[in-house]
């Protein structure tokens, strides 16, 4: 008898050893965009969020030129699911990353425009997030643009 209660003991402290503990629901998003200073040696700091990371292979993806990053600005927003978004001025794509042992990581490039987008600017539009060019208003997911009515 005391050897059954030993063992249902044991088992109880194992299985609850192997649950996961999950947090629900949960929000990652950020409530506006930052606007991220890229420094002369092409790292992007957001001290806001405590975000840092070297901008310098997003700028040769984006432009080709090993150099595009100096003085430059970049655009960054997290939507609800954790999802980072990033662009700049006269970009073409919008960048999607996940975070991960100790990097981004890229999920998904979105192709806005052939011409490069100016003055880019990104706010929550739950569950979307908005990008806005001038008078032009893209509403993204970590998949693409999707239809402003799709939910």
């Amino acid at each position: 008898m005391r050897l059954i209660k030993y063992i249902i003991l044991i088992s109880a402290a194992v299985l609850a050893g192997c649950s996961s503990l999950r947090l629900m629901p949960s929000d990652f998003s950020w409530p506006v965009e930052s606007v991220i200073h890229v420094d002369n040696n092409g790292m992007a700091k957001e001290d806001r969020y405590a975000i840092s990371f070297n901008a310098k292979p997003l700028y040769f993806t984006e432009t080709g030129d090993s150099l595009a990053y100096l003085d430059r600005e970049l655009r960054m927003i997290r939507d609800t699911l954790g999802y980072y978004y990033i662009t700049g001025d006269k970009f073409k794509n919008v960048y999607v990353f996940t975070m991960g042992d100790g990097a981004f990581n890229i999920y998904n490039e979105i192709s806005i425009s052939d011409s490069g987008i100016s003055k880019p600017v990104f706010n929550q539009r739950p569950p979307y997030i908005e990008l806005v060019e001038g008078n032009k208003q893209y509403y993204l997911s970590n998949n693409g643009i999707e239809n402003k009515e799709k939910k």
